[in-house]
């Protein structure tokens, strides 16, 4: 069985998570973004796309 090379999504925080909720920021912070314009990788599953999903509005996302 040939194993498929797994996606990778850029991330980007585009909007402070302040003001909004506990469970919010959480997902913010478990998508491994810290600040403003902070960017980073992670591969393409559905568990980090959910996790997108609730923060949509907080992140620019790039396949």
């Amino acid at each position: 069985m040939a194993k498929k090379k797994s996606k990778v999504l850029r991330i980007t925080l585009v909007k402070s998570p302040i003001g909004y909720s506990k469970r919010q920021k959480g997902t913010v912070r478990a998508l491994g973004l810290r600040r403003i314009n902070h960017t980073v990788e992670q591969q393409d599953t559905p568990v980090i796309r959910g996790m997108i999903d609730k923060v949509s509005h907080l992140v620019q996302v790039e396949e």
